[in-house]
């Protein structure tokens, strides 16, 4: 079994930046996708960035692209999701998920992931 765990969450203005992080406890998951989604209130969940297992490719939502960056540490058993120039489109909790697949190409839709953190809150104000 695997448990994720997020931090990093925050209030920030317009234009600044957060960090995320993603704890995998349980077991190593080097040989595992990761991804962050993330859901606004009264919207279903969507697919913001992943990683492959062998971080050789990662793959963005349009809306993000070139904004935010996953990347992972699998000495350290953790995902980040580097997040700039923030917008207030951007406001919703945020989870990371996990799947131990070593498929070619990284899985975007919610479904074919196995675990799930709970969430942390990120607000973006005007």
């Amino acid at each position: 079994q695997v448990q994720l765990v997020e931090s990093g969450g925050g209030l920030v203005q317009a234009g600044e930046s957060l960090r995320l992080s993603c704890a995998a406890s349980g077991r190593p998951f080097r040989y595992g996708h990761m991804a962050w989604f993330r859901q606004a209130p009264g919207k279903d969940r969507e697919f913001v960035g992943g990683i492959s297992w062998s971080a050789g490719i990662t793959d963005y939502a349009d809306s993000v692209k070139g904004r935010f960056t996953v990347s992972r540490d699998d000495a350290k058993n953790t995902a980040y999701l580097q997040m700039n120039s923030l917008k207030p489109e951007d406001t919703a909790i945020y989870y990371c998920a996990a799947v131990n697949d070593q498929s070619a190409s990284v899985p975007i839709y919610r479904s074919h992931y196995d675990y799930w953190g709970q969430g942390t809150q990120v607000t973006v104000s005007s």
